[in-house]
């Protein structure tokens, strides 16, 4: 078994191995004393409201004061999403969250006389204003944002009234989250040893993982089971986010929800579409793997609980945490020593939190907003797959270091377009690293297994995600009602195209819709596919061409959200209105499963 039976509390858990949250506050009380301040202040911003047509210095300032207040918040709201998430069962975190949500829509509905008074103001008056005053040009690509979101944005009231409303067009999100991490508990199982094993949210992968296919069986009826049983609580809450999201994109004049969601980062949808497309095209790749993983399991059938188990037998590599960070250094040496010292920071100054404890919020993840340290979330297994996400988080948490450092906090954010590039770019480089440092011939075939492991998760299944996801707002925007039926038979019927025949689609699969954060993210999925193929491209260019395109990238990393996205990445060395990065990818698959049928049939496997 990969895991332990017991899970510790909070108080449990070393602090070494715990963030370092009071770099941002000292103490709660520290916190609560900030966010009373903040509570009075915000409304300052309201001297500007009305003046916006009167001088360049008035634009600015108005400007700059909204940074300001928008730094503090970010602090705010930062330490109180950490220590939430820190454990979920803790109810003064849990008020702390709510109040950090409430100043969040406050400051929204403070400052939304902003976009509706600049769009008062004419392309030409724009552009005298920035003549005029010099410091305005610092928001010139924030400019160039608006006058495309133009048509979109809605007059002083109305901007006032959706930001008002949006803490409760939120509570679906919200409800999930507290369902599915704080009161959702899972049956216990039995180990091959007999002993009963405790099943969470942050050990469900590992038991998919597991050899022992009856855990493996156990582990897949404890989850997807227990969400049937809430299924309908679980629908009426996704169904509540989906309308929640459909109506702020029809009152803002959009022609659907997906048009919305992709002009929030200045996305074409053609590139959502030829996503998808590629995709479907090389499913015949994707039914060659489990081909081949039905193969090596030694299986009559190959059920969904069998697709994460390693089909390379008696490996495995259980790399320690402190082993890991040594590991994971050592990959990211061609992006040169700066970017090392970055990530030996991290771990010196207790970015990472890293073991499950009761409570804790599921998964991994970056966080932070400017001004904090770049957070990560973690709930460690000693295992390749916990490496691999360390290194995937720390794309995340180096990307937003670089940002903070080099723009202003106006561009100290980056699209969620190119979030998964930088993560994913860290994967590639550790993949390569491992690859070359083995020479026994069942370990690289076990690493090989787990790229091919990495890509079904983030392209193929996160385009079915993608894929699924479309539906369900199509489904909602032609009137038809989203129930628990109507949306795991939409799940199922998706599963099996994209799995094939030679899979069994086992009926609990259906729910597993139910236990995906992401669909509570607006169209966020398909980045991870458009992410991971421009990553693959630019990673293929840092270990072919060395530093010119390690440079390259490292100031794609700097650049925040200073331009457009697209462009951005075009700067990098890839162009995603095209095909050909999806394209790429998929041969960069091909290639790897050519690559380890090779090895196995050297080996008479």
């Amino acid at each position: 078994m990969l895991v332990n039976s017991n899970v510790k509390t909070r108080d449990e858990i070393p602090e070494e191995f715990k963030w370092h949250v009071a770099s941002i506050f000292e103490t709660d009380d520290a916190w609560s004393k900030e966010a009373n301040a903040f509570a009075q202040e915000i409304f300052s911003i309201k001297s500007y409201q009305g003046r916006l047509n009167d001088t360049a210095k008035v634009v600015y300032e108005a400007l700059y004061t909204q940074d300001q207040l928008a730094e503090k918040l970010g602090k705010i709201f930062t330490y109180a999403q950490l220590r939430n998430d820190e454990d979920k069962t803790n109810a003064g975190y849990q008020g702390m969250y709510d109040r950090a949500v409430k100043l969040f829509t406050q400051f929204q509905e403070a400052t939304a006389f902003i976009q509706p008074e600049l769009l008062s103001l004419d392309n030409e008056r724009i552009a005298r204003f920035l003549q005029e005053e010099s410091r305005l040009k610092r928001y010139e690509q924030r400019f160039r944002e608006l006058e495309t979101l133009r048509p979109h944005v809605l007059n002083e009231a109305e901007e006032t009234l959706l930001a008002s409303a949006q803490e409760a067009l939120g509570a679906s999100s919200q409800a999930f989250s507290m369902l599915s991490d704080a009161d959702l508990t899972f049956p216990d199982i039995t180990s091959e040893k007999g002993e009963q094993v405790a099943v969470t949210q942050g050990r469900f992968i590992s038991l998919l993982q597991d050899s022992n296919r009856n855990v493996r069986r156990q582990a897949f009826e404890s989850v997807y089971g227990t969400y049937q049983t809430f299924a309908n609580t679980f629908a009426a809450m996704l169904s509540g986010e989906v309308k929640q999201n459909s109506f702020q994109a029809s009152v803002r004049n959009y022609d659907t929800t997906r048009q919305a969601a992709l002009a929030a980062n200045f996305i074409p949808e053609n590139v959502y579409d030829q996503l998808v497309e590629t995709v479907n095209e090389h499913l015949p790749l994707l039914h060659r793997y489990l081909r081949l993983r039905k193969r090596l399991l030694g299986l009559d059938e190959l059920h969904m609980y069998d697709i994460y188990t390693p089909m390379i037998q008696g490996v495995g590599m259980p790399f320690t945490y402190e082993e890991s960070q040594t590991v994971l250094l050592d990959a990211l040496r061609p992006l040169g020593e700066e970017y090392v010292e970055i990530v030996q920071e991290g771990f010196a100054e207790n970015w990472v939190d890293v073991y499950e404890n009761v409570g804790k919020a599921s998964g991994a993840y970056s966080s932070g907003e400017y001004g904090t340290k770049p957070f990560i979330l973690m709930n460690w297994q000693d295992s390749l797959d916990g490496l691999s996400t360390l290194a995937h988080e720390f794309g995340h948490s180096v990307h937003s270091y670089y940002t903070r450092a080099n723009q202003p906090n106006t561009y100290g954010d980056y699209t969620l377009f190119v979030a998964e590039v930088a993560s994913t770019m860290n994967e590639a480089l550790l993949h390569d690293h491992l690859m070359k440092r083995e020479t026994d011939v069942r370990s690289k075939l076990y690493l090989l297994n787990d790229f091919l492991e990495g890509f079904r998760t983030t392209v193929f299944r996160q385009t079915m995600f993608a894929e699924f996801e479309a539906e369900l707002y199509a489904k909602q925007e032609a009137g038809e009602a989203l129930t628990a039926d109507s949306i795991s038979a939409a799940y199922l019927a998706l599963n099996k195209k994209y799995y094939g025949e030679g899979v069994v689609s086992d009926e609990l699969i259906q729910y597993e819709w139910a236990r995906i954060p992401h669909f509570y993210m607006n169209y966020y999925v398909y980045q991870y596919a458009t992410g991971y193929s421009a990553a693959a491209a630019l990673a293929k260019q840092v270990l072919e061409e060395g530093e010119p395109a390690a440079n390259r990238f490292i100031e794609f990393l700097k650049s925040g959200s200073s331009d457009f996205s697209i462009t951005l990445l075009k700067k990098a060395g890839v162009d995603m209105e095209t095909p050909e990065p999806v394209r790429e990818a998929m041969g960069l698959f091909e290639a790897t499963l050519d690559q380890m049928e090779e090895l196995l049939a050297e080996q008479g496997d």
